[in-house]
C-alpha cells in the first residue's frame, strides 16, 4: 500500500503513542480517505486522540476523523445522521455524528466503508462552493 501523502514527522510522533496494530488500522483509513478525496486536508489533535481529515481547519469542512483508542479507531463522520448506511454501521447517538469502530484491516477494506467516505464527501462543502 503506498501512501497517497507522506508521513509527517508530527504524524510519526502522534502515532507513536499507539500500539502497532492501531497505527496501522490508523494510517489504512488514513490511505482510504486519501484515495477517495485526494483533496482531504489532514489535522492533528493530539488533545482529543484524532485525526481529521477536511477542506478546511473548520468543523464545518471536515469529512471526517480518525479516533485512536487502545484497541480500535472509530471512523467518525460530523454528518453521519444524514449519510444512507444501508448496512446499519453507523453507531452513536449523538444530534449530529456517527461513527464505526475499525477493529482490523479488513474493516477499512470493506466496501461499505468506502460508500460512508464517499457519502461523507458528497456532504462536506468544498470552501467557495457552498450553496
Amino acid at each position: 500500500m503506498n501512501l497517497s501523502k507522506t508521513i509527517s514527522e508530527d504524524l510519526e510522533d502522534f502515532l507513536s503513542n499507539y500500539a502497532p496494530d492501531v497505527r496501522n488500522l490508523a494510517l489504512a483509513l488514513r490511505e482510504r480517505i486519501f484515495d477517495i478525496e485526494p483533496r482531504a486536508r489532514e489535522q492533528i489533535d493530539i488533545k482529543a486522540s484524532l485525526l481529521g481529515y477536511g477542506y478546511a481547519e473548520t468543523y464545518k469542512h471536515i469529512i471526517c476523523v480518525v479516533i485512536l483508542y487502545g484497541e480500535y479507531v472509530n471512523l467518525g463522520f460530523p454528518r453521519g445522521v444524514d449519510m444512507p448506511d444501508p448496512e446499519g454501521l453507523l453507531q452513536g447517538t449523538g444530534k449530529y455524528a456517527r461513527h464505526v469502530k475499525i477493529r482490523a484491516l479488513a474493516d477499512v477494506e470493506a466496501p461499505e466503508v468506502a460508500a460512508l467516505l464517499q457519502a461523507a464527501v458528497e456532504l462536506t462543502p468544498f470552501p467557495g462552493e457552498e450553496d
